[in-house]
């Protein structure tokens, strides 16, 4: 294990880093299963071990500000945030592991995912690569692949959301977001090797398949639960913080469902790989769990200083809420063509209609925004920005 000693670290950028790693981490996780890309679990284990040292530094900061009991009240809120942070980022850690230290999951469960429009990509920049040496601006990977880097690793040190003006270095590691031809292209260039090809899908039962959708809720829960327990804090929302909670104790039910399933059908099927969905199962839920800590942050009331709420807004994917204005380009659009639309990762998490005060979670694609609605989405702040436009620049809560 690595000495940490301290260093002192601005607050606010530390907070950005715990976000950004344990979203990050969450995405890596389940894609490394997904495809079973051992690189992919590599990285998680990398930011698992950012983390250990980001969350040393941050809890003495938060020591070294609060001078009275009154100020220790004040930043209690910051500090379970981190720890929830550092806890989602670990038990991605363990998912990863399933992939890197087991015999993972049987085949049938990896293709069970459904396939996305986008996927991750994480690739090392050799000598030859004709990002050696260039400026992300230079290279147009966004327009020219459809690929966004969400992420460049060097020399054990993280730069999330890089700018155009950052230049790539041989033997830097970098994970993007894109479509499957988009990644591809990038993987090659990067390389010089060609991109994996997939696996064929084995055969499936009835049985099967419904244990396979257990563990894909799982991972929806668990992912909307992280992007939910973010905006609950950001927005201070009980009605956010309570959908928070009612995730984790469906994903309960779903790990149950699964450990019986496991349980009535050992037989059948490679032990270790078993084991691996048990692990899952388990790791899934302790991303709720640490997502309703975050959540309860909020729900008692625990006050977050401004720095939280600036620390979002810096965030590589930032939470927003957007309002349809009247005759906007969003204004009779449906939730796929808006999330196409943007084509830069903006997910649309909830939507609240217009008059209406309950929200509509993880909304399907087929949903049409109207004048009024509220919808809450994450993603990169051009995206986000770019959103806003659309919507006739509304913004907040309708």
């Amino acid at each position: 294990m690595r000495e940490i000693s301290y260093e002192p670290r601005n607050v606010r950028e530390t907070l950005v880093e715990l976000k950004d790693t344990s979203e990050l981490a969450v995405d890596l996780a389940y894609s490394a299963v997904r495809y079973d890309d051992a690189d992919l679990a590599d990285e998680v284990v990398e930011l698992e071990a950012r983390v250990n040292y980001l969350q040393y530094h941050s809890r003495i900061a938060l020591m070294l500000a609060a001078k009275r009991a009154e100020e220790a009240e004040r930043l209690v809120g910051l500090f379970q945030v981190a720890s929830s942070a550092v806890r989602i980022t670990e038990a991605a850690g363990d998912v990863a592991r399933i992939v890197l230290e087991e015999d993972g999951v049987p085949a049938a469960f990896e293709h069970a995912f459904p396939d996305a429009d986008e996927r991750l990509v994480r690739a090392t920049v050799g000598e030859d690569s004709d990002f050696a040496g260039s400026r992300l601006r230079e290279l147009e990977l966004d327009l020219k692949e459809g690929v966004r880097l969400i992420a460049i690793r060097r020399a054990g040190e993280w730069s999330f959301a890089p700018d155009g003006d950052d230049r790539l270095q041989v033997g830097d590691v970098v994970v993007g977001r894109g479509p499957r031809d988009g990644i591809e292209s990038v993987y090659r260039r990067a390389t010089g090797e060609a991109f994996p090809a997939p696996t064929e899908p084995p055969e499936t039962t009835a049985d099967l398949e419904r244990a396979a959708d257990a563990v894909v809720e799982l991972k929806d829960m668990a992912e909307l639960a992280v992007g939910l327990a973010y905006g609950a804090a950001r927005f201070d929302s009980d009605e956010l913080a309570r959908e928070v909670i009612s995730l984790e104790e469906q994903s309960d039910v779903r790990k149950a469902d699964l450990e019986t399933w496991v349980i009535e059908t050992g037989g059948d099927w490679n032990a270790d790989e078993l084991r691996g969905l048990l692990h899952l199962a388990a790791a899934s839920e302790a991303i709720c769990d640490a997502a309703v800590d975050i959540a309860e942050v909020v729900l008692r009331d625990v006050e977050l200083p401004p720095v939280f709420g600036a620390a979002l807004e810096d965030s590589e994917e930032v939470i927003a809420a957007v309002t349809v204005i009247a005759e906007s380009d969003l204004d009779g659009t449906t939730i796929a063509d808006l999330e196409f639309e943007e084509g830069a990762g903006v997910v649309v998490l909830a939507i609240r209609r217009s008059g209406g005060n309950a929200w509509t979670f993880d909304p399907t694609g087929d949903l049409v925004c109207a004048a009024g609605d509220s919808l809450l989405v994450r993603g990169p702040p051009v995206g986000v920005d770019h959103l806003r436009e659309l919507a006739g620049n509304g913004d907040g809560l309708a």
